[in-house]
């Protein structure tokens, strides 16, 4: 059993490589450190769904590579990812700040979802009325209905 776990966890073990190539580290480990903590807050243009930190993609090969240079010209953290996001705009974001521009964006879900459990609940609560029998009570026979009642049930 512990020999399956270990082959089980060689075989894992690639997938937990991230797309960084060795040429592209940088020797000083705290610039390094600061790099890649600036490129798992990119996203990466092509895929969408990952940070560049983990992207294959040319693209994010060439911002990792960019944000690296701006870290060895002097640049703060900051100053790295303004740089980025001046030229490519809030989308490279993973998580863009809040702000008037897209603030549709960040409260549309909230939204739909409170306009869907209203929806939701006044169908609920419709179809509890409904089911009620003092709701559906009929109205009372007039003696002519109770007559023609009375004679339908003679014959």
């Amino acid at each position: 059993m512990r020999r399956l776990l270990a082959i089980l966890a060689l075989c894992l073990l690639p997938v937990a490589a991230l797309a960084v190539q060795p040429d592209e580290i940088l020797p000083d480990p705290a610039q390094e450190a600061r790099a890649r903590a600036i490129t798992r807050e990119l996203r990466c243009v092509v895929c969408q769904s990952e940070s560049i930190d983990d992207s294959n993609a040319d693209i994010a090969r060439d911002l990792r590579l960019l944000v690296r240079e701006r870290i060895t010209a002097g640049d703060t953290d900051e100053q790295a990812l303004d740089f980025v996001v001046d030229r490519y705009g809030e989308y490279v974001l993973l998580r863009p700040p809040f702000n008037a521009s897209n603030a549709l964006l960040w409260l549309s879900g909230p939204i739909l979802l409170l306009l869907g459990g209203a929806i939701a609940f006044g169908f609920i609560r419709g179809r509890a009325r409904a089911a009620r029998p003092e709701a559906k009570a009929p109205p009372p026979l007039s003696a002519a209905e109770r007559q023609r009642l009375e004679a339908l049930r003679s014959e």
